[in-house]
């Protein structure tokens, strides 16, 4: 697959934190680097507790 964030070829992806992208492991390491990324993950984790497994995330920072 091509990674939806950097377009390189990956055989190993993942979803982003942020939004609905398929990202590579490289993208998925700078994703967790982020300061965002600790408020992206609690807001999944608050949607799935409250039923909603379609979250779509809180939205991609510009600067990534």
């Amino acid at each position: 697959m091509i990674c939806d964030r950097c377009k390189k070829l990956t055989r190993v992806h993942t979803m982003s934190m942020f939004n609905q992208e398929d990202i590579c492991l490289p993208c998925k390491d700078t994703e967790r680097a982020h300061p965002e990324y600790k408020a992206a993950q609690d807001a999944e984790l608050a949607a799935v507790k409250s039923g909603d497994m379609n979250f779509p995330g809180i939205g991609l920072p510009e600067d990534l």
